[in-house]
């Protein structure tokens, strides 16, 4: 649940059921869809619905919804939501882009750090009694000096270089379109466009910052991850199916690369078990915007989205 004074703001505007946002699973939208109903009672007659990752929006529930006029995404992502669908029905889909960028881009930067330096594994450690100290003990590597390829050098991944810069590392990028040299002079950026290929085999830190799509499923296989070095490490703060999620594990189990910091899973909120016993890999539960200063300009953006379409002023929305 967000807390109901954020939505102080969209109250005067509109009716907000207090348990207006649903619980449930991603793959069980009619289930949810019954819930909806229950909860919120006759709500058949509401014309903008909220959602966020974890609320999928396909066609049985829109079946729900006959007066719905826009879906106000609670994040930069959509593909919980059936853009195809909405576009066919009339119904506007917009998301909130710009709050997530830094946020995702410090927790970015600190799996980097945290997989570099071993820092959760050996917590993990001197609590459970097992870490000596020593000269030559528990080392980890640098980033000074080490070379990131980014792959998805939007927003997130231009945030992601500046701080990645700021450490002393060289970066090399991969992207659907080459940046325009102005845009990354303009975030101070110095950066190579360079193959996926040549990321793969030169980079010894590859950060997954792109949007999911259907092209991009198991962006990173077992072709993939043989192509980069032992000493490599992977991270994902993107979309978990970018990763065959098996063939990492395999990968890190039997030392292809160096280690993987997740934040985001192939079948999430469930986490492979075979990952969860490795130490060479870092897991977090999907918090790459979650700080509350984060969450609060994500509900603003999404209240100015719905007031932006009130005001019919569609040119003030961020539409998907």
């Amino acid at each position: 649940m967000l807390p109901r004074e954020w939505f102080e703001r969209l109250s005067e505007h509109a009716l907000i059921p207090d348990s207006y946002l649903y619980r449930g699973t991603p793959d069980r939208s009619c289930a949810e869809a019954r819930e909806m109903t229950k909860i919120c009672g006759n709500w058949q007659d509401a014309e903008v619905l909220t959602t966020n990752f974890y609320k999928p929006v396909r066609k049985e529930l829109l079946d729900k919804l006959p007066n719905l006029k826009l879906v106000a995404q609670f994040g930069v992502g959509y593909d919980n939501i059936d853009v195809a669908e909405c576009r066919k029905r009339g119904i506007l889909v917009t998301n909130t882009p710009q709050p997530v960028i830094e946020p995702t881009a410090e927790l970015c930067m600190a799996l980097i750090m945290g997989i570099a330096r071993r820092t959760a594994e050996l917590d993990r450690g001197i609590r459970d009694g097992k870490v000596e100290f020593g000269l030559l003990r528990n080392l980890g590597h640098s980033l000074y000096g080490k070379t990131l390829g980014i792959i998805g050098m939007g927003n997130i991944g231009r945030s992601v270089a500046r701080r990645a810069i700021a450490c002393g590392m060289k970066i090399v990028y991969h992207n659907r379109n080459i940046v325009p040299q102005e845009v990354l002079d303009k975030a101070g950026i110095t950066a190579t466009y360079v193959s996926q290929d040549e990321l793969l085999q030169t980079a010894d830190y590859v950060s997954l910052n792109l949007p999911y799509t259907t092209e991009v499923h198991h962006l990173i296989g077992e072709q993939e991850l043989k192509m980069m070095k032992p000493d490599t490490f992977l991270i994902n703060t993107a979309r978990g199916a970018h990763v065959d999620e098996k063939m990492l594990a395999k990968a890190l189990r039997e030392k292809w690369i160096a280690g993987a910091a997740l934040d985001v899973y192939e079948h999430e909120p469930e986490i492979s078990e075979e990952l969860k016993e490795l130490d060479n890999v870092l897991l977090v539960p999907h918090i790459g915007t979650g700080t509350w200063e984060g969450r609060k300009a994500m509900c603003d953006a999404v209240i100015d989205n719905i007031l932006a379409f009130a005001n019919n002023e569609l040119d003030k929305m961020t539409t998907v």
